[in-house]
């Protein structure tokens, strides 16, 4: 029961990859893409849409075909006719592969003001972020009491088959894990890294819902998830068993963003949909739907995220050089894995 209530309930599986409101039986007024666990049904979607729904007294419908790389992916093969208005969930490694297709109708919204300037990252206002966190390695403590605090302790012998991550070709936490290495060892040195990471790896899932639920089976002791996710287990599991370490490199920080696709049908809708996402009536589900800290908070985080630690230190990379080199990067990630 524990298994599969936290499979489903944590950030969404992929039992629930269409979810859109009773109200859809009539023509949209929006169209909106996304990942699928944002719009599981414990997800942050059926509560943010329905909100924005009665904000504006309109219909939204919600499309959730997969993981963030997946979504992107779809909307990139459609931009000469896009199919949604907003793309929501594009990460900061994400977003600058984006800007390269040209798919976004640049909007500044008023409401940016109650965000941070270190979250606002594009100057064009291409994309505007909603959320942020950094992506972390989960351990189980009952069964690893001495976890790795470091990346380079990841690659050590005693770990062999025991981590889970996800891909960088499809996965937003496996993409930025991508940029983490870069980051740590440099271009260089982050395929020597990963060479040394192989043999420790059970298996690199699609996406982060099935390697979450390797995790949450017991089938290895470590996975890539986000330093948020041991709250979830305190909050809904009442436990601590599930931790993160902050690794002794700096922690590599993720921000999510959406944005008004180029050719939208309901531009004007869409501006008050990115609007509405940084009000309370957004921003206060993220938390304890989303597992990540709101960009706009408007109230005080949960009880339950006082177990989560806090980076002093945090891992980036300049967004023109992963522009510029992300393609190459995933070309010859994929030749060393298939070594």
């Amino acid at each position: 029961m524990f298994q599969s209530q936290l499979v489903r309930l944590l950030f969404g599986t992929a039992l629930t990859l269409f979810i859109t409101t009773p109200a859809l039986a009539q023509t949209p007024d929006l169209v909106v893409y996304t990942y699928d666990s944002f719009n599981s049904e414990w997800g942050p979607g059926p509560v943010v849409f329905k909100r924005f729904e009665e904000h504006c007294g309109c219909t939204v419908k919600v499309i959730a075909p997969g993981d963030s790389g997946t979504v992107l992916s779809r909307t990139i093969l459609e931009k000469a006719n896009p199919k949604a208005d907003v793309l929501l969930g594009v990460n900061n490694s994400e977003a600058y592969r984006s800007f390269q297709h040209n798919i976004w109708e640049p909007y500044r919204s008023p409401n940016l003001k109650h965000v941070a300037s270190e979250l606002q990252l594009d100057p064009q206002h291409r994309v505007t972020p909603f959320d942020h966190g950094y992506i972390a390695f989960v351990y189980d403590s009952e069964t690893l009491p001495n976890p790795p605090q470091s990346l380079e302790a990841l690659t050590d012998p005693s770990l062999k088959s025991k981590i889970v991550i996800e891909s960088p070709r499809t996965s937003s936490p496996g993409l930025s894990f991508l940029h983490w290495t870069i980051a740590a060892y440099g271009e260089d040195g982050y395929l020597d890294y990963w060479n040394r990471l192989k043999p420790n790896l059970l298996t690199i899932t699609d996406g982060w819902s099935a390697a979450y639920g390797m995790f949450t089976r017991g089938e290895v002791p470590i996975v890539l998830s986000y330093v948020t996710s041991p709250a979830y287990h305190l909050e809904y599991e009442k436990t601590e068993r599930y931790k993160t370490v902050l690794f002794k490199e700096g922690m590599f920080r993720q921000i999510e963003f959406a944005g008004i696709l180029k050719g939208a049908k309901h531009p004007e809708r869409a501006r008050q949909f990115i609007d509405f996402m940084l009000t309370a009536g957004f921003q206060d589900a993220i938390p304890l739907t989303n597992w990540m800290f709101p960009a706009a908070p408007h109230s005080p985080l949960p009880d339950s995220f006082r177990i989560v630690p806090k980076p002093e230190k945090h891992l980036t990379l300049d967004g023109g050089r992963i522009e510029a080199k992300n393609a190459d990067w995933l070309r010859a990630w994929s030749r060393t894995m298939a070594d």
